[in-house]
Parts: C-alpha cells; structure tokens; sequence
C-alpha cells in the first residue's frame, strides 16, 4: 500500500507530496492496527469457545461413565480442540514455525482418527515429512530460537 512520491524542485510541489506520504502512511498504519485488533478479538474469542468445548467435554465424560469406553471420540473431540488452541497461537502470533506445526497437528490428527485406506495414510505420512523439511531447511534458525524462548 505504500506509495513512491517522485521529487520536486518546486517547495510548494514538494510540502504537498510529502503531506501525501504522511497521509498514506497514518492511513497504512491505521489499517494494520485495524487488522491486528480484528485477530485478536477473533483469536479471543475462538479461544472463549475452545476453553468451552473442553469444559462441555470434560462434563459430559464424567456425567457418562461409558464415555471412557469410546476412546475414539474423546480423541477426535480433545485433538479438535488442540488443534484450535494452536490456530489460536497462530492467530497470535503468525510465524512461518507457527502455521507450520498447526498444518502437522491437523495432518496427524487426520492419520490418527481416521481410518483411511492405506495410500491416504502414505499422502499424509509425505506430507507430514514435508513439513518437516521445510521447517529444517527453509525457516530460519532464529525464528525456531524465538518461538523456543516464547514457549518456555
């Protein structure tokens, strides 16, 4: 969004265009810090519903007993809200580390839960290791050294 202005020789000319560049920059920032609000009160309140949803599923497993049987369901509702707290995480904080390990929590839940044929679990097994290869080889150290001290 932002704007090259050329020069002028003439200072009337000039004090307008670099009036323009003030305006477009406030203008630039204003929307950034709009877009920046909007992903936080959307990672808020994503957060609000996943912190529900496990209280719900919480609830619900020790008011039915048999529920411990169905193992399978606990697993796909409790690795669905996982997932969501690391969209939340993401959300927050968007780094390449980030979406990332969302896309292999959500490939590895996909392998785990469901039981597809064999060449569905081999596309996801080479796409998990895909993005193990792109996490090594073409994120930056000092990015996985970031999020390292954030998480501790």
């Amino acid at each position: 969004m932002s704007h090259h202005y050329i020069k002028s020789d003439n200072p009337k000319v000039q004090a307008h265009i670099e009036r323009l560049e003030r305006r477009d920059h406030w203008v630039e920032h204003l929307f950034r810090r709009c877009l920046h609000l909007l992903e936080q009160a959307i990672a808020g309140i994503t957060l609000i519903v996943l912190i529900g949803s496990l209280g719900m599923e919480l609830v619900h497993m020790f008011k039915n007993p048999e529920s411990f049987s169905d193992v399978s369901h606990f697993l796909h509702n409790i690795l669905t809200i996982v997932i969501g707290l690391e969209f939340v995480r993401m959300l927050i904080d968007t780094t390449p580390a980030n979406i990332l390990e969302v896309l292999t929590l959500a490939i590895t839940r996909h392998v785990i839960l469901e039981h597809a044929d064999p060449w569905s679990n081999l596309a996801c097994v080479a796409c998990i290791a895909g993005l193990f290869a792109v996490r090594r080889f073409l994120i930056r150290r000092s990015e996985l050294k970031e999020e390292m001290v954030d998480i501790e």
